[in-house]
């Protein structure tokens, strides 16, 4: 990790400056410096160490690696994906799988499987014809609703349902309750016409043995990377929009060109245009002496208002995590609105007030070579997958 503590660096002495050691500005630097080795790039993060929300750690006291940033499960469909990120980890296969506490049913399957609806509903699914006539006679399709977070979960699996596992544990998760927010929200959510209880169900699925932080350091190896942590972007006068737009402090060559990862709000702060909303996580560690475990599976969500957090984690459930520990450590994760941003809240008002920011940068984009890539710089939810490929696509229509 020593190669990663830079002192700042000039940065209009480099040809890309990426701003951000996540996935996509990670992925982006290893592809310019790979594609072009005659191409020099500064990657700057505001945090003390790269990898983004994906970073994770071997806690000192119980050798248990832990994501700081909550967990995350790598899973795609794509293979040029899945061909990228194989060479840069040894991976094991992980089914992952996701149990619900609710209160007054006890520990159910998520997603919604026939051992859900059994459970939630008291009935006595056993085929998949006999759990796609209850789909069809519990779920309501009300054309005349418009679409939006609740109504997609209710034509599913109908309100019974909605309200124990959905309901409460949207709000607590956005501060919105679903009928407020975008129907591509919980859209995504699988309901299965069978016994399966893997969350995903994509073709790839699995986890790097020795953890994500060992890949961002492959992805920012070569020698023409340069990485700055704690270095604050936002410090850099001359590449304010205003200066940027102006020309301003910027040589003719108008080097370095800017891939910019981080909210685009907070890029176009000085417009005076509304903040964006996004929603943040508090992280409750906490280790527990001899236990063997806390609970019977690595996730469990709460949805209910009993308790103010949406789930628990225990990584000890994880693989390359030592079983021999007589400890675990468990992190209850309570979302806020006022942390780091980690999701954008996806409904009508912030979707029109993204729409003059991405126009703010597309005029900027006229002037300066600057590039907004990733979840906070489209304002759009990705997963880790999603991430990567929207990376490699830009680096196939910009890096020639």
């Amino acid at each position: 990790m020593d190669r990663f503590v830079q002192s700042k660096p000039d940065p209009e002495s480099f040809d890309y400056l990426v701003v951000g050691a996540g996935l996509s500005g990670s992925v982006v630097a290893n592809q310019i410096a790979t594609r072009h080795p005659d191409k020099t790039v500064l990657v700057v993060d505001k945090r003390d160490h790269i990898g983004g929300n994906c970073y994770d750690y071997t806690d000192l006291h119980t050798g248990i690696r832990i994501n700081k940033y909550g967990a995350h499960l790598f899973h795609t469909n794509s293979k040029r994906v899945w061909d990228f990120v194989a060479p840069l980890a040894t991976w094991i296969r992980w089914d992952h799988r996701v149990i619900a506490n609710v209160e007054g049913h006890g520990l159910v399957n998520l997603p919604i499987n026939i051992n859900t609806v059994n459970r939630l509903c008291d009935t006595n699914i056993q085929t998949a014809d006999e759990m796609q006539a209850w789909i069809d006679s519990n779920g309501h399709n009300n054309t005349s609703e418009e679409e939006n977070g609740e109504t997609v979960v209710v034509k599913k699996v109908g309100r019974h349902i909605y309200n124990l596992l959905f309901k409460e544990y949207t709000f607590k998760q956005w501060n919105k309750y679903p009928s407020s927010l975008h129907s591509s929200v919980l859209a995504r959510i699988p309901v299965r016409t069978n016994h399966d209880d893997r969350y995903f169900s994509d073709r790839y699925q699995a986890l790097p043995k020795e953890g994500y932080t060992a890949i961002f350091e492959k992805l920012l190896e070569p020698d023409n990377i340069t990485v700055s942590l704690s270095t604050d972007f936002h410090q850099w006068s001359q590449f304010n929009p205003n200066n940027l737009a102006n020309g301003i402090n910027i040589n003719t060559n108008k080097k370095p060109i800017i891939i910019y990862t981080g909210p685009i709000d907070h890029y176009f702060s000085q417009v005076g245009y509304p903040a964006l909303e996004y929603r943040s996580i508090s992280f409750k560690k906490e280790t527990i002496r001899n236990c063997e475990y806390y609970q019977p599976n690595s996730v469990v969500n709460y949805p209910g208002k009993d308790v103010n957090y949406t789930r628990i984690v225990e990584y000890k459930h994880f693989l390359d995590n030592p079983t021999n520990s007589p400890d675990t450590i468990i992190v209850s994760e309570t979302t806020n609105d006022h942390g780091d941003p980690y999701y954008p809240v996806p409904n009508k008002k912030n979707s029109s007030l993204y729409a003059q920011y991405q126009q703010l940068s597309l005029q900027l984009q006229d002037k300066y070579p600057i590039h907004f890539l990733g979840r906070l710089a489209t304002y759009k939810y990705l997963n880790m997958d999603q991430a990567i490929l929207a990376a490699l696509e830009w680096c196939d229509r910009e890096i020639v």
